[in-house]
């Protein structure tokens, strides 16, 4: 008997840690890259709204957590290293972004009808007295800010950023990373002008702009 529980000991742990891995894969890590996939989504078809209202109203129907996760993938596309972590985090930090060594912090306020009061960005300053080195902090909201909130963060390491100010943040992301994608137009050896696609006889075949100025062509 001594020898089989021996023997089966190792699969019976083996089982246990198959068991283990499978469920924090789908429990833990499967959900959380769909989560990224959907928030990349979301982000480029956002950027696609026609009016700024439409956006801000697109925004502000997301789940908060949805809405962190967006502000982090807006930091990453501007060059940060940024990491959602929400309720995980105490002190009212929601996103923890870094950029040439220099770590700064991000509370996001997902508001539709409400104001961020002073006392939401006096809050905010007090988690980040203890944190920010060279850094500093950026309180974003999709609504507003009041005129004393925007007064109290006039002397300190905040940004505030509201609905329309975020709104311009993410179209700016999303009209560079568009233009990074568009292929680099071929030029004319010739002259320098563009070489475009034409059709002739024998077939399509890159021919100069310019023509008939300047008959530089070759094939495709």
């Amino acid at each position: 008997m001594d020898t089989i529980i021996t023997k089966l000991s190792p699969l019976i742990i083996g089982l246990i840690v198959l068991v283990i891995v499978v469920k924090v894969l789908f429990e833990i890590v499967l959900p959380r890259v769909i989560r990224n996939w959907r928030i990349k989504q979301k982000f480029s078809a956002g950027a696609k709204w026609r009016t700024d209202r439409e956006f801000i109203l697109w925004l502000q129907g997301m789940k908060p957590h949805e809405f962190e996760m967006y502000v982090a993938e807006m930091f990453r596309r501007l060059g940060y290293r940024a990491e959602a972590v929400g309720k995980s985090h105490d002190g009212g930090i929601d996103v923890i972004i870094e950029k040439d060594g220099e770590k700064s912090y991000v509370q996001c306020k997902k508001f539709i009808t409400s104001k961020v009061t002073v006392g939401n960005v006096r809050d905010f300053y007090g988690a980040l007295v203890d944190k920010l080195a060279s850094g500093q902090g950026y309180f974003i909201t999709t609504n507003t800010f009041t005129l004393e909130a925007r007064q109290f963060a006039e002397d300190k390491p905040i940004e505030l950023i509201d609905g329309f100010s975020l709104v311009k943040y993410a179209r700016m992301v999303y009209e560079e990373a568009a233009v990074k994608e568009l292929p680099l137009a071929k030029q004319c050896p010739e002259c320098g002008a563009e070489l475009v696609e034409k059709s002739g006889r024998y077939g399509k075949f890159f021919g100069c702009s310019t023509y008939p100025k300047c008959d530089y062509t070759e094939s495709l």
